[in-house]
């Protein structure tokens, strides 16, 4: 009935759907524990990405509760009323799910490090140093939104010297900063030291462009994302660090010799 009502727009939406229809059949009352992430995902044959994403969506609903080191807890008894309002409401809003938004950056941001690399000049190089610097100086700062990372990444994308290059992933950072998906993930990450990897990743991507050595730009720029996202995976886990949610089966970014 639900599916008839509400067209759902992504695919953690439709996984989100299935899970609310099941929480409203009864199954679960509340204060019951879900059943692990693990579980979830084989049983509706999908990847821990997505079924990550549609329990962001129940979170954001107030139906669940993701408890770090317990489990996933029914909050909210789930009934027809929560239809309209609660899952409508939902669906209504564009939001991309954070994983899938990852998946674009890799796609994209992988590809303009490696343009940028034969495009760059000393400005750029000057301006990436620039928020290198900036991105070690703020690392230790708690509650530090990120600003210098995105100073990066658009660096690099400014030195493409392509505007519409340095518009898309503009837009990809303006997504996810307006995301309340994206917040909240974040909100379970409590650990901070992920940053200081990632700032290695940004110094071996930007020794790849000073060399201008394209081919190593492209793969840098692809590891570090994927690495992003595991990173997000992980810290965000509720209760296993291992998890089998990789966006490709393989790496479409070739590496070659």
């Amino acid at each position: 009935m639900i599916s008839t009502l509400i067209k759902p727009k992504r695919l953690y939406q439709e996984v989100g759907i299935k899970l609310h229809t099941e929480l409203m059949q009864g199954q679960y009352k509340v204060g019951d524990r879900l059943p692990p992430e693990r579980d979830i995902a084989e049983r509706l044959e999908v990847s821990r990405t997505v079924l990550r994403e549609a329990l962001i969506m129940l979170e954001l609903m107030g139906l669940i509760e993701v408890r770090k080191g317990s489990g996933i807890y029914l909050i909210k008894e789930v009934n027809m009323a929560s239809v309209s309002s609660d899952l409508g409401g939902s669906l209504d809003k564009d939001d991309v799910g954070p994983f899938e938004m990852m998946q674009a950056r890799q796609l994209l941001e992988s590809h303009v490090a490696e343009f940028a690399a034969t495009q760059a000049t000393k400005k750029d190089i000057i301006k990436m140093r620039e928020a290198l610097e900036q991105e070690k100086q703020s690392i230790d700062v708690l509650g530090n939104d990120h600003g210098a990372d995105k100073l990066f990444h658009l660096a690099i994308a400014e030195a493409t010297q392509n505007s519409v290059l340095v518009d898309l992933v503009k837009t990809l950072w303006d997504r996810r900063e307006n995301s309340p998906m994206w917040k909240q993930l974040h909100s379970h990450i409590t650990d901070q030291a992920y940053r200081k990897k990632w700032l290695v990743d940004h110094e071996n991507i930007l020794r790849a462009i000073q060399q201008k050595n394209a081919n190593l730009a492209r793969v840098a720029m692809w590891q570090h994302l994927e690495n992003v996202k595991d990173t997000l995976m992980e810290l965000s886990e509720h209760q296993s660090a291992h998890f089998d949610g990789y966006l490709f089966s393989t790496n479409p970014v070739q590496i070659e010799d």
